[in-house]
């Protein structure tokens, strides 16, 4: 299952695209990038819209009525941080953009990229359903005396056609990309309703493929300690929303952190390309950030509209910057600014060309 490529701009061969910087880091690691995809010649129109607190800045909303006609016209974003107040405040921008384009597929690839620490060689993609689990928030309180917020309800939904895609989706990634297998994670031994509905639709769309790609399953518990002891049994993994997110921080910790973790969200008539990090407001302007996680997300959405060259080209480049001229950010070990990284990827893909 896969989106449709993006429409080309009339009048040029260049794709649109809707671009949101974000706020906290993301406008200085969005410029970076696409100072690399500029020197790369990707053929991208970028159609520049606001959300978060910039949204909330320019429009008064953290998620503006243009910026959602602009992804609704281009099918396609690439997208900075967007802060989301913790405990309060707006809802997560993420999910309502999940949501309103009905990007049930959140692909999250982790491959090592600096060779040498405790783990290596990792190559793991975590398939992540983006639409039900407990991130539908069907919550409220029960006050009990003069505490209003003395007792805290969330119900989680998840649907057997919603986990049939999901996992259907995850089955055709492997088989298109050359995996081995996919393990389905779970809690289905305590919440035998709401993920034993998706173990029962995981062993039956495992059926489809026997003989092609293998299939386990895992406890979700057991699943991240056998993540940390032995973290290459693992291929391809799928499950539910709550479960995908938490692991799938544990993976990007296998291989140098949350920078270095892009992240894809997939729907019919839509994808939006993200990192999997925050917006780091504590280091923003400073020019120290790593624009890593949102440059392979980057190489996700040129795989996704079929320049498959340029998005191998992406790779090499941020393989060789940090292994063959070692320029490296502060959080990989490096003292390169975000500008001397940028400048060292144009200069590799641009003598590439």
């Amino acid at each position: 299952m896969t989106v449709p490529t993006a429409p080309t701009a009339a009048g040029s061969n260049k794709i649109p695209c809707t671009l949101i910087p974000g706020d906290g880091i993301g406008p200085e690691i969005v410029e970076a990038v696409i100072q690399v995809l500029d020197a790369m010649g990707t053929p991208f129109a970028w159609d520049v819209q606001q959300g978060g607190m910039a949204g909330i800045a320019a429009a008064g909303d953290p998620l503006p009525g243009a910026t959602l006609d602009s992804i609704r016209r281009n099918k396609l974003a690439l997208k900075g941080p967007l802060t989301t107040p913790v405990g309060g405040g707006f809802r997560s921008v993420n999910v309502r953009l999940r949501e309103e384009f009905q990007l049930f597929a959140n692909l999250r690839p982790a491959r090592t990229l600096v060779p040498g620490g405790r783990f290596d060689n990792i190559d793991l993609i975590l398939v992540r359903e983006n639409l039900e689990g407990l991130y539908v928030a069907f919550e409220h309180y029960i006050p009990v005396g003069d505490d209003p917020h003395a007792v805290a309800i969330s119900s989680g939904v998840n649907t057997r056609d919603g986990a049939k895609r999901i996992i259907r989706y995850a089955f055709e990634h492997a088989v298109s990309h050359g995996r081995r297998k996919v393990t389905i994670v779970h809690k289905a031994n305590v919440l035998k309703a709401l993920t034993g509905v998706f173990l029962e639709a995981g062993k039956e769309i495992a059926r489809d493929y026997e003989g092609r790609i293998a299939c386990d399953d895992r406890i979700v518990d057991a699943c991240a300690m056998q993540l940390v002891l032995n973290p290459w049994q693992f291929d391809v993994i799928v499950t539910t929303n709550l479960f995908g997110d938490i692991l799938s921080d544990l993976i990007a910790g296998l291989v140098g952190g949350l920078g270095a973790a892009p992240g894809a969200n997939i729907g019919e008539k839509a994808a939006i390309f993200e990192a999997v990090h925050g917006s780091a407001p504590d280091i923003a302007g400073k020019g120290i950030a790593n624009p890593t996680a949102l440059l392979l997300a980057a190489g996700l959405m040129l795989d996704h509209v079929g320049l498959a060259q340029h998005a191998a080209a992406l790779r090499k480049a941020i393989d060789d910057v940090l292994n063959r001229d070692n320029v490296r950010t502060g959080d990989l070990g490096g003292k390169a600014s975000t500008r001397d990284y940028a400048q060292a990827l144009v200069r590799r893909v641009t003598s590439a060309l």
